[in-house]
């Protein structure tokens, strides 16, 4: 039975070893709400397109820092009214005709997938001739997706001996300036995957706290009741 546990457990590694992949640790906070914005106006202009938050409304984006008139004049591309959710405008079919699978919804890929792995997976995107799309990934190998920031990064070719990715051509970003762009991307797909996470720490720690409180009172009060019992 603990091979067998043992096993499964090992699976994922397994998996991540075959890829070859490292992941580099995301340096997202979801408290950085200007980060937060940013990412926000990266996924309207580069993501949506393909891929939906249905289960994040555009009148949610309110609650990081932004002005209803803001969301309205800047990132309502794929909706009339804000309170509609923020949903592709490709349909399932033609996505499965373009790449072969329809492009999934990312309300809650960074719970699946984790930060670690989405930080690494758009920064680790290069040209390879032998996909439809011309593009391949080294944490997951032979994607469907192309790369939708490759004129902010730029390209890259992935040395078969070295497994390491070398510059072809220059975006319009640095690496610095790139680096930062995802992790605004990638702390917003946080955010979306549970919005109320920023303020549920801070409220379970108080909780502790009044907890530990009563516990002491409680200890204190059983102590009197059972003073006499011998």
């Amino acid at each position: 039975m603990r091979k067998i546990l043992f096993m499964v457990l090992l699976v994922p590694l397994m998996g991540m070893a075959a890829a070859g992949a490292r992941l580099d640790r995301s340096p997202h906070d979801p408290r950085d709400v200007t980060s937060l914005q940013a990412g926000a106006r990266t996924f309207v202009n580069y993501c949506l397109g393909c891929h939906s938050l249905q289960y994040m409304r555009y009148s949610n984006l309110t609650d990081i820092g932004l002005s209803e008139a803001q969301v309205k004049d800047y990132l309502l591309f794929t909706a009339e009214k804000v309170g509609e959710p923020m949903k592709a405008p490709l349909e399932a079919k033609a996505g499965k005709t373009w790449f072969g699978v329809n492009p999934p919804d990312l309300s809650v890929i960074a719970r699946v997938r984790g930060a670690d792995w989405l930080y690494t997976y758009l920064r680790t995107f290069y040209r390879d001739p032998k996909t439809v799309t011309g593009w391949n990934n080294a944490v997951f190998p032979n994607v469907a997706m192309p790369h939708a920031l490759w004129t902010l990064q730029g390209e890259r070719a992935l040395d078969e001996k070295t497994h390491k990715l070398t510059e072809i051509s220059k975006g319009t970003q640095s690496v610095t300036e790139y680096d930062t762009t995802v992790r605004d991307l990638v702390n917003f797909l946080v955010y979306v995957g549970e919005p109320a996470g920023a303020s549920r720490k801070p409220i379970g720690i108080v909780v502790l706290f009044v907890l530990g409180i009563l516990f002491i009172f409680a200890y204190l009060l059983k102590k009197e009741y059972w003073k006499d019992v011998k």
